[in-house]
This record gives structure tokens, C-alpha cells and sequence, in this order.
């Protein structure tokens, strides 16, 4: 597991881990969003490395190559929209305070939290570079016209062409495109294990930049 640490912070504290050694530059930065049954009152490191890029086992870029913050929340629920503006901060905290590259700044989340991945995207332009849903529970509201890879699962799967619609997807390519659809026929929980195990994400997330402001 990698060195992380546990920022107590209000109203959301979270897991924060950042690769050893001096950088070459500013550092890509990954905010991963938890499901349901990672919230409070579960103990935050069980939480939060449960699934996502701090699970054991995950691909080792995301820890080697990335600054990768994790917020919990208070209660378990489809609320990450609520604390938007929070998370937004803290990100901007992490980038601030340990040479994080706004440029290179991504979002990802998994079940509910891939539904936060939407809600944050499309009420926080200009943030995030580029967007990965893990099997989210429900199609967003519109549009946030970023890169996005969706790695859809159990429960996404029933919603495939509504998502594939929305988000105007398409299969991987080999380089992949802007706007993935991955389905590997998974289970809830195999799905977010496979995602955050492939390496080609991480690759794919790091070649997305926000434009010069």
C-alpha cells in the first residue's frame, strides 16, 4: 500500500498520497469519489482504499506517477453534488501545496461516485482535464464536454445507449479517442477492480490537459 495520509479537514477530510522523490514538474493530480458504503462512519483508510486507485492491487501509476486525493464523505448517499465547492477546494489545497498541475487535474469515481464525477464536471467548468466514471448508477444531466472514459459495469450497462448517447462514446481505440466506452462484462465490483487496474487509463488521463487559460 502506498504512504498515505489522513488530512483532517472540515467539513471532509480526506486520504491524500503523493509519490516519493523530487518532480521533474508539476504533477498530474487524481481526485478519486467513493460509493456508498465507503462514507462515514467507515473508517477512512478501510473506506477509501476499498476500490478505486489506493486499493491494493491497483496499477502502481496512479500512486508512482500522480498526486491522488480522496475525500469522504459524512454519510453514505448519492450527494456528492452537495460538496462540490468542497472538493473543489481541497483539491486546489493539494495542487498548492504539493506542486500540482491544475492543467493535469482529473476526476474519477466509482458507483455513486461515478455519478459525482458528472454532477462536479458539469457545475465546475474549467476544472478538470479530463473526466472516468466507474460503473455509475445513474446517466448525467448533460453534457460536460471533456474527455471521458467510462468504465461501465453491472449497473451501467443497463443504461448503455443512453450513456453512449449522451456522452457521444465509442469503443477503445488503440490510442483512444476522447470519449471511451469500456464494458468487461464485469459485476459492480469486478468492474471497478479491472478499471483501476489498468495501466492504459492512467496513460490516457495523463495525455489530457486543460487549454491555457
Amino acid at each position: 500500500m502506498p504512504d498515505l495520509r489522513v488530512v483532517e479537514a472540515s467539513p471532509l477530510r480526506y486520504l491524500l498520497s503523493v509519490p516519493d522523490g523530487a518532480p521533474n514538474g508539476p504533477r498530474p493530480v487524481l481526485c478519486f469519489l467513493h460509493g456508498y458504503d465507503e462514507a462515514a462512519p467507515t473508517e477512512i483508510i478501510e473506506g477509501i482504499t476499498r476500490h478505486g486507485p489506493l486499493r491494493p492491487g491497483s496499477d502502481g501509476a496512479a500512486t508512482r506517477d500522480m498526486i491522488v486525493v480522496a475525500p469522504q464523505l459524512p454519510a453514505a448517499g448519492d450527494i456528492w453534488r452537495r460538496y462540490a465547492d468542497v472538493v473543489r477546494d481541497i483539491v486546489s489545497r493539494v495542487q498548492a501545496e504539493h506542486g500540482g498541475d491544475p492543467a493535469r487535474t482529473y476526476l474519477t469515481g466509482f458507483s455513486f461516485g461515478g455519478n459525482g464525477v458528472f454532477d462536479l464536471a458539469l457545475c465546475q467548468p474549467g476544472v478538470w482535464a479530463a473526466l472516468w466514471p466507474v460503473d455509475p448508477t445513474r446517466v448525467p444531466g448533460g453534457d460536460p464536454g471533456l474527455p471521458v472514459w467510462m468504465s461501465s459495469g453491472e449497473v451501467s450497462r443497463r443504461g448503455e445507449a443512453r450513456f453512449i448517447e449522451r456522452l457521444s462514446l465509442g469503443p477503445a481505440t488503440d490510442p483512444p479517442a476522447d470519449r471511451v466506452y469500456v464494458d468487461q462484462g464485469m459485476d459492480h465490483v469486478g468492474t471497478a477492480t479491472l478499471a483501476y487496474q489498468d495501466e492504459r487509463i492512467y496513460r490516457w488521463l495523463i495525455a489530457r490537459r486543460n487549454p491555457p487559460a
